[in-house]
Formats: structure tokens, C-alpha cells, sequence
């Protein structure tokens, strides 16, 4: 389930457990399940285990958490999904988790899971990856020093749950930390004890097969996953195979040392169609019978690639008999070490090495080349007092560094993705050295105030030359890119917890965010250039927010944002013929917006396991200062974008799950849930003269988790789902276009924007699929 928390425990001291005689269940914390905040578990007196009943043991316990201030930011408006929420079904990619948590929304990016999730619409307003948020996995970096994420790495069968950190937060996450940070938990050796085998099939050909081997005590846990998925896509070219391996390894060396070693390697290997413009979405949204261009269907998408792949007449092909694709391989190594100075201070030292090779053939260019990371950090969390009251202190630096080389070639109308000439290379660097500090004081019994402050400095450096070619002479023209930025993020919240029902908390966030070295080579056109003076992008961002839960039936939050952009980067696409999207600075924007969370036990004593989980999102984005210019062959134009909605953004979002798990009885195990997913219509263009139209899906589930007491039985579990039941037609991706100007001098209307190509992938028709897994 969704779960919040604006506090941090006072964790230096002394922690108090009282255990009831008869048998009481073991609070949902240490089940790994968020059933309920961690303050609602709180840190008993001596003076009130005194005053405990005779029937009561009393057992004290002393210890510190040791966690760091990345793991649980305090002040921020954070929930998370645990497995319990996306264990039970498909678990295709990284949306399944993130479905059901306030304030996250996702679209479809270039691959069956690069899902392009988005913090408070981060990842709106681009087509791909993760963007404008820190990614982690088990603490360790998964956004490459250019702020490049990609969740093809993320098989939700590896994991035990995800956090969302949302908000400005670059005061602990550092650069491109716009909208948050994410950090996916990977399962816990000890929790799986054994070997698990299991396999996911269905619709379109999906067939996933996948173990996890798991062992741990007191002095080691181990983790070992690995996954191959294939299938042939709903979409004409869309066939994909990926395989996943996912290790950590914690090993206590000493009671004051531990060491913590990951890995995770992912080769995605998928067929990828053109992006459609809305005309073709509408006439043939799956882009059946377009495998040849010249007898294609209505409604199909083609490129159009240069015959001899240097220069002159140019060939329409579609992206099946081109061959477009991704066949990328992303391999990351780290580790960690942890070294306890005293009781109260833990110092952390961690290295990742970081490499994402790809070969991309996805327009009329292929995209080829490696990019390395190294990412170094070391930071210190110390638990003492002041005045009496609990402080806890953060500081930590951190430095990474990206090296990069990269060459794209023409496509040819030969099939395969078969290469042409060389059309650019482009080879530079990008490292980000950066120091943060945050306190965080529980100054009075029911207040606690954080106050933080991060910084960086990042230096770009880049060179792309540009080949052209004709039949008399070949020319070349170089670009240069040496950028400097510095930024700084201060923060601040105070939390106030006036009873055991109610916290409420406010913050004053800030973020930031530069260009990454792709940025600053495409024009306006879409095409390889000059765009090199781009700006870091900063936010200023203020949080208010309740949690209310005066039962254990029922959990609400709810948080409301205001957060105001200077020279926001915004990108769009000028259609499917060109080499990429282009990015721009809009002087100011502004973001507001109410986070809604809610758990409800309908009910308790009639239908015990039953309750209705619900999400909403309400996302207003809009330009307060930019003027864009439209240009034709003959006159340009400034046309006023203020008071326009940025476009991308999704402004209302809601999920809500009808769930029932049978809790006892010969059917105990058995469960099911209705889930109920709509999205209404958003703009795609910056004049708002184009919408993407909304929908509302419908997903049925049923599972079975056979109780302990069933013997040999229980170790089989097995789930079977139907995926949007109507069998709806809907937009699951859609990239920005641009505005153009007509020969009078006046912005096309939507008739003309709804034959730009580049923008929209179609959504799932109604699927079918079922799974079982064995646990040895």
C-alpha cells in the first residue's frame, strides 16, 4: 500500500518493545508491510512501561538506525509500495509497482518496460526514460551523471517494494533531483530462504521466466535474481526479448563494519514501431498491414531513409522492414561500506561503476555508442542531543563522472537497420561534484524542524562534428560545448504531530537541474546543431500537508504543492523524420497541485479482508513567462506562451482498487481485486491547440497464496488477470509536438497538428494473463 511519512524517528536513544503474553500479532513495520506510519508504534518512557500491567513482559531493547537521511528524508512527503501490493500479478515493468502510489503517474517510453514515470508530471514532458528525478536501487545510483535513467532494468519480480520522495529535492539528491527521487528495495535473502521458481504468460506471445535464490542470517544475505522475458508485442514491429540479473550481498564483517555489493546486468533486445501522429493513431492504432510501405494500409507510419545512405533520393519504409529497434546493454556494479565510529555515528563510503552501451536504430539515424559512469560518495549520519532533544545530523559529498562517445549513421533501405554513411559523432564528458547537510531536531515532544543545504557544480564538455555528403564534395562542420554550472539547495520543513491520529507538515523545497550533453546538440528542427546555450533549470517549492488516520480501518493524505520553475527544460518533437527532440528553457512556470491517498477497511467485521485503496492527482502546469518563435520560409513570429498549460502534463490522474483477501476459513489465500485507472486528456502542444484524449481502463484480478497449514500446497502460488476488460483504444505515450506558422503568419490549428508524426503509441488491447510460482 501507499504509505507517508513526514518524520523521523528519534532513533539514537533507547527503543522500548512491550510483548503481550498471549499471542499478539507483530506490528505491519516489521513484516516489511506499510500498513501503518512508524510513528504510530511509538518510543514508550520507562515511566509508562512501569505503569504496564502484570501481565505484560518487559523487555528493553537499546539500538540505533542506522539508515541514512537518503533512505528517509526527513520532512518529505514520501509513500511506498511494498510487495504485498504488486506481488500477486503480472509484474511486467516497473509501472505495476508504482500504480497505486499518489502523485506518480507513467506513460509507455521506447520498449514493452521503459516506463517513463513521472513525480508530479517530472517525465511529462518527454517521450522516454526517467527524467528530473534521482533513481536509486538499494541506495545505490541508477541516474548516470547526465540525468539519464531507464527502468528496462526493473523486473518487479527482484523487488520487495518502492519509495517515492516527492518534491524538490536537491538538497540531499543533488542535480536533476527536480521532482524527487525513487529508491527500489530489492528482496531480502533471509525473507525468500530458499529457491523460487516461477513463469508469467500470456497475450501477444509474453512469456517471462524468472528465479530467485535467497539465503541470510546475522552475519551475511544474499540475493540472486534472473529473468528472461520475450514475447511478439500488440503493435506491428514490436517483438522484444530481455533478460535481467540482480544481486546484492550484505556481509557483516565486524559488529562496527558491513560491506554491501550489488549488481545488476539487462540486455534489452526490442523491435521498436514509429511514433504515430493522431490522424494515423485513430486509423490504425496497432499499425496493422504496414509491413510494406507501398501497399501499406490506411494509417500507417513510415521513414523515410536515404537510398545510398549518404545523399539524394530518399526510400518510405516502414519501421518493420527497416528494422528500427533498441539492442542496448546496461551493467552496473557497486559497493558499499558502512563502518559504525561509536554508537551514535555511522560513516558510509560507496563506489558504483555505471555503463549503458547502446546501439538504437530508431528514426532514419542509429544512435551507437558507450557511455561509462563512475559515481564516488562518502557521508556521515551522527544521532546526538541538543537541548535536551534529539538531533540528527547528515552531511555527506559525493562526485561522478560521465565519459562518452558516440557515433549515428543513416539508415538504409535495405533492411536490418543496415548502416550508411556516418552522419555525426560526438565524444565529451560530464562530471557533477556536489556536498550536502541536513539537520533534523525534534526540538519539542510534538514538533520537529529539518533544515538543509546542497550543492554542485557540474562541467560539460563536448564536441559533435556533423558529416554532410553530396555528389560533387563531402563536407564537415564542428560544434563545441564547454558549459559551467553551479547550483545550490536549501530546504527547510517543520512537523507537527498534535496526536497519535494527526501530522501535519509544511516545507520549502528547491531543485536543480542542467542540461545534459543531448540537449545542447538538436535544433529546433529536430535535427543535429547548434543548441548549446541551454541553462540549468532550478525550482522553489512549498509543501502542505495532513495524515489522518484515527482507526485502523481508515489512512488518508493528502498534500498540496506550489512549486515555481525558472528556466524549465521542456522538449518536443518535429516529427518522426528527424533525429531527436529538442529541448528549450522556458523563463518561468509554474506547478500546483493536491496529492490525495487514501486506505479504507469498508467492512472490518463483515468482510475482513476487504478495503479500497484510492489515488488522485491533480497537476495544474502552466508557462508564466515564455515567448516562443514560429518561423516558415518567409516570416517568424513571437507568440506569447504565458498563462498556456505546459503540455504533456497529465492534469487529473486516479486508481482506485476494490480489494478482498480471504483471511481465514477453508478459502483463506484467496483474493482478488477490481482496479479502476483514468487519465484525462492533456494538451501536446505549447499554443494548447491539440489535446491527447483521455481514458479509463478496467483490470480484473484473482490469486492464491495457500495458507502454511495446507503443507506441500502452500509453496504453489498462481494469479490470473484481464487487463483492460472493455477492450478500450487509448493513448499509452504521448511526445510533445511542435507548433508551426502557416504562410499568413498564423499558428496551425489542431487539424495541422494532428498530422505531425512522432508523437503517440497506442495502448494494451484487452490481455489475458496468468503466472505460478514454486518455492523450494
Amino acid at each position: 500500500m501507499f504509505h507517508t511519512a513526514h518524520v523521523s524517528r528519534p532513533v539514537y536513544g533507547v527503543t522500548m518493545l512491550v510483548a503481550v503474553l498471549s499471542a499478539t500479532p507483530a506490528p505491519a513495520a516489521t513484516r516489511g508491510v506499510a500498513t501503518t506510519p512508524l510513528r504510530r508504534h511509538p518510543v514508550l518512557s520507562v515511566s509508562k512501561i512501569r505503569k504496564s500491567s502484570a501481565r505484560t513482559e518487559q523487555i528493553l531493547v537499546t539500538g540505533a538506525n542506522r539508515a541514512s537521511a537518503l533512505a528517509h528524508p526527513a520532512g518529505q512527503t514520501t509513500y511506498r509500495s511494498d510487495r504485498q501490493d504488486f506481488g500477486n500479478q503480472i509484474g511486467q515493468s516497473a509501472a505495476d509497482m508504482v500504480v497505486t502510489i499518489p502523485g506518480v503517474s507513467f506513460t509507455q517510453g521506447n520498449g514493452p518496460r521503459d516506463t517513463n514515470i513521472s513525480i508530479r508530471g517530472s517525465g511529462d514532458r518527454q517521450s522516454w526514460g526517467l527524467k528530473n528525478i534521482q533513481v536509486l536501487e538499494d541506495g545505490f545510483p541508477m541516474t548516470q551523471p547526465d540525468g539519464t535513467a531507464r527502468a528496462d532494468l526493473i523486473d518487479p519480480h527482484a523487488y520487495q517494494g518502492v519509495d517515492v520522495f516527492e518534491g524538490p529535492a536537491s538538497t540531499l539528491y543533488g542535480n536533476y533531483a527536480m521532482n524527487g527521487a525513487l529508491n527500489f528495495r530489492t528482496r531480502k535473502g533471509a525473507d525468500i530462504h530458499g529457491l523460487e521458481v516461477g513463469s508469467d504468460f500470456g497475450s501477444f506471445g509474453m512469456f517471462n521466466t524468472y528465479a530467485t535464490l535467497g539465503f541470510g542470517n546475522r552475519q551475511y544475505d544474499l540475493m540472486l535474481f534472473g529473468s528472461d522475458v520475450r514475447g511478439n508485442g500488440f503493435i506491428a514491429n514490436s517483438r522484444y526479448n530481455t533478460s535481467t540479473e540482480n544481486v546484492r550481498l550484505r556481509v557483516t564483517l565486524t559488529p562496527s563494519d558491513r560491506l554491501v555489493l550489488k549488481f545488476v546486468n539487462n540486455v534489452t533486445d526490442t523491435f521498436l514501431p514509429v511514433r504515430l501522429s493522431l490522424n494515423q493513431y485513430y486509423a490504425n492504432p496497432y499499425q496493422q498491414g504496414c509491413s510494406d510501405a507501398t501497399t501499406a494500409a490506411a494509417g500507417c507510419a513510415s521513414v523515410n531513409l536515404l537510398v545510398n545512405g549518404r545523399y539524394g533520393a530518399k526510400e518510405a519504409m516502414s519501421a518493420e522492414a527497416a528494422g528500427l529497434g533498441r539492442f542496448d546493454r546496461r551493467t552496473l556494479v557497486g559497493l558499499r561500506w558502512e563502518h559504525d565510529v561509536n554508537s551514535r555515528t555511522t560513516w558510509r563510503n560507496q563506489f558504483t561503476y555505471d555503463q549503458r552501451h547502446v546501439d538504437q536504430p530508431t528514426s532514419p539515424t542509429a544512435f551507437v555508442g558507450p557511455y561509462n559512469s563512475y559515481n564516488v560518495s562518502s557521508d556521515v549520519t551522527n544521532h546526538t542531543r541538543l537541548a535536551g532533544r534529539a538531533l540528527e545530523t547528515f552531511a555527506g559529498v559525493s562526485f561522478d563522472y560521465l565519459d562518452f562517445g558516440y557515433q549515428t549513421y543513416n539508415i538504409m533501405p535495405r533492411g536490418g537497420a543496415t548502416r550508411g554513411a556516418m552522419s555525426s559523432e560526438s565524444y565529451g564528458h560530464q562530471w557533477n561534484l556536489g556536498a550536502r547537510f541536513q539537520e533534523d531536531w525534534h526540538f519539542a515532544p510534538d514538533w520537529h524542524i529539518v533544515l538543509g543545504l546542497g550543492g554542485t557544480y557540474s562541467d560539460i564538455g563536448a564536441t559533435q562534428t556533423l558529416y554532410s555528403y553530396a555528389a560533387t564534395a563531402n563536407t564537415q562542420r564542428g560544434i563545441t560545448a564547454n558549459r559551467f554550472y553551479f547550483n545550490l539547495a536549501p530546504e527547510g520543513a517543520l512537523i507537527y504531530t498534535p496526536s497519535r491520529d494527526w501530522t501535519l507538515h509544511t516545507r520549502v523545497g528547491t531543485a536543480y537541474g542542467t542540461p545534459s550533453s543531448s540537449n545542447l546538440f538538436i535544433t529546433p528542427q529536430g535535427q543535429y546543431g547548434n543548441n548549446t546555450l541551454l541553462k540549468s533549470q532550478t525550482s522553489v517549492g512549498i509543501d502542505l500537508g495532513a495524515e489522518w488516520h484515527p482507526s485502523s480501518t481508515i489512512n488518508v493524505q493528502a498534500t498540496g504543492f506550489y512549486e515555481f520553475y525558472k528556466n524549465e527544460l521542456v522538449s518536443q518533437s518535429a516529427g518522426v523524420n528527424t533525429v531527436g527532440a529538442y529541448t528549450f528553457n522556458a523563463p518561468a512556470s509554474e506547478h500546483r497541485g493536491v496529492v490525495l491517498g487514501m486506505e479504507w477497511k469498508v467492512l472490518p467485521k463483515r468482510l475482513p479482508g476487504g478495503r479500497i485503496k484510492l489515488s488522485y492527482t491533480y497537476d495544474n502546469q502552466v508557462y508564466t513567462r515564455y515567448t516562443e518563435v514560429l518561423s516558415n520560409t518567409t516570416l517568424a513570429r513571437d507568440f506569447s506562451r504565458k498563462g498556456r498549460y505546459i503540455p504533456g502534463v497529465i492534469p487529473n490522474f486516479l486508481n482506485a482498487r476494490f480489494l478482498y483477501d480471504q483471511p481465514d476459513g477453508p478459502l483463506e489465500g484467496l483474493g482478488g481485486y477490481a482496479e479502476v485507472t483514468w487519465r484525462e486528456s492533456y494538451w501536446l502542444d505549447n499554443a494548447n491547440r491539440l489535446k491527447a484524449p483521455g481514458y479509463a481502463l478496467l483490470n480484473l484480478d484473482v490469486h492464491y497464496d495457500p495458507p502454511a497449514r495446507f503443507g506441500w500446497a502452500h509453496r504453489l502460488h498462481w494469479y490470473f488477470e484481464v487487463q483492460n476488460v472493455a477492450n478500450q483504444t487509448y493513448i499509452a505515450s504521448a511526445a510533445n509536438l511542435t507548433d508551426t506558422l502557416r504562410p499568413n503568419g498564423q499558428q496551425a490549428g489542431a487539424a495541422t497538428l494532428m498530422n505531425s508524426t512522432g508523437s503517440i503509441y497506442a495502448g494494451s488491447p484487452r490481455a489475458y494473463f496468468g503466472g505460478v510460482r514454486v518455492k523450494f
